[in-house]
């Protein structure tokens, strides 16, 4: 299992509310289930999704790391599988499963071929629907995940990441971490993440997501099949589940800085502020300004952090955005006595964007790399999959790429430029893990 994932330096994945596509077929059952199909000609393999509208985000007290727990759980075993069982259905066919845990959305997925997608089906709805959650395997799983959030706590880019939702978002849900902290995972309980499963492991949280060799009706009738037989009720009216509005949150969070002091050769440093949200028109702006300030060799980050001035090896900027809120944010690692330069590097990069806007060169650059990078994307039914899903939990409308790119073509440079003057006016937060002295961004964050 993947475990707790998120997406937030994925620049390839346009986000736009569209009509949809031929291909694209969407069904909504009386109880609120949602399927959704895209049938990509030629295909022999498909990507299956089982999507639900709950992620770390909308975790309650005492409750702080629970979805992420479940995820691991329904892989342990039902009622007639065992966990050998279920990893054995997909292995004799050659096929692949997995499942991620993100702060909007947890998914259970597989990738076979078309004709075990029967097979998939039932596993999938047996693991959703009908898992023990056995007590003996609580424990067990309770080790993993701790030793598995130890894996990530050794991994700075991961501790520098998690500090910069927090110090950006503040106490905002969007700011915890997706696996929870070790304390909440050791002070985890069977009842309370029981109790987390049934209020949101419902026929209206579920979104079914399929792409490649598939026939709608089919896959219709086949989960409707394995849904009844695992006991739901799906004659039963409910409204499909959306939690959240697409209004944003007042975060009232203000300039942040948090230092992890660690004995490391390198810096991991994330500089950032309040962006964008998921929702919003602007987000195909938000992503030419990223991928002309930081999103590939030619950007201007890379171009003068690393190409001019040989100060770091990776360096990039992202953007993520959520039902209720958003960031922009910027990585380096660096040695550790230059992070300070670094650091008031990019910020200024990002001020000279606002003040001097963006060349006609690198709008049609960014251009090119977008609609190109998104349509190679789209070669994957992965991708493909996970794009119906998204686009259906955050927006509650299918993500077409046609209609993204005739937004893209309309972006202007003064766009992303009053973009830019909007994400420097907002308040900066430094998150960085290494070798650092308390005042080594003291130029950009007095005090």
């Amino acid at each position: 299992m993947n475990g707790a994932v998120d997406f937030p330096l994925d620049q390839a994945e346009l986000s736009f509310r569209a009509a949809g596509d031929a291909l694209v077929r969407r069904t909504v059952l009386p109880s609120g289930v949602r399927i959704l199909s895209e049938q990509v000609p030629g295909a022999r393999s498909l990507t299956i999704g089982y999507w639900v509208a709950v992620g770390s985000r909308d975790e309650q007290l005492g409750h702080f790391g629970s979805t992420h727990f479940l995820e691991h759980l329904l892989f342990k075993g039902t009622p007639t599988r065992s966990a050998l069982d279920i990893a054995i259905s997909f292995d004799a066919v050659g096929g692949e499963h997995n499942a991620m845990t993100a702060k909007e959305y947890t998914c259970y997925y597989a990738k076979v071929q078309d004709r075990d997608l029967g097979m998939a089906i039932d596993v999938l709805t047996d693991m959703l629907t009908s898992s023990k959650l056995d007590a003996g395997e609580f424990e067990t799983e309770r080790g993993v995940i701790l030793e598995e959030l130890a894996m990530a706590d050794d991994d700075p880019a991961d501790v520098a990441s998690e500090r910069f939702f927090e110090a950006v978002l503040g106490k905002h849900p969007l700011g915890r971490p997706i696996g929870g902290s070790a304390d909440d995972i050791r002070g985890a309980t069977r009842s309370a993440v029981w109790e987390h499963y049934q209020a949101n492991y419902r026929p209206q949280d579920l979104v079914v997501t399929v792409a490649g060799a598939v026939d709608h009706d089919v896959l219709v009738a086949a989960v409707t099949r394995a849904l009844e037989l695992a006991g739901w009720d799906l004659n039963v009216a409910q409204t499909p589940v959306s939690r959240r509005g697409g209004v944003a949150a007042d975060i009232q969070q203000g300039q942040a800085l948090t230092i992890v002091k660690r004995p490391l050769e390198q810096a991991n440093l994330l500089l950032g502020m309040p962006g964008l949200l998921a929702t919003d028109d602007r987000r195909v702006t938000m992503s030419v300004l990223t991928s002309i300030f930081g999103g590939g060799m030619s950007s201007r980050l890379f171009q003068e952090v690393r190409e001019k001035r040989g100060l770091a090896y990776s360096v990039y900027s992202f953007a993520p955005g959520y039902s209720d809120a958003g960031l922009f944010g910027m990585y380096a690692g660096c040695t550790p006595a230059k992070a300070g330069q670094v650091a008031e590097l990019m910020l200024s990069e990002l001020h000279r964007l606002a003040d001097s806007g963006v060349t006609t060169d690198e709008m049609k650059r960014a251009s090119g790399q977008l609609s190109g990078a998104s349509a190679l994307a789209l070669e994957d039914s992965d991708t493909r999959m996970s794009r119906l899903g998204r686009s259906e939990i955050t927006l509650g409308e299918f993500a077409d790429l046609d209609e993204a790119l005739r937004r893209l073509a309309l972006v202007t440079a003064a766009d992303v430029q009053e973009l830019a003057a909007e994400l420097v006016s907002g308040p900066v937060s430094i998150s960085a893990v290494g070798a650092l002295d308390d005042d080594a961004f003291a130029a950009i964050l007095p005090g």
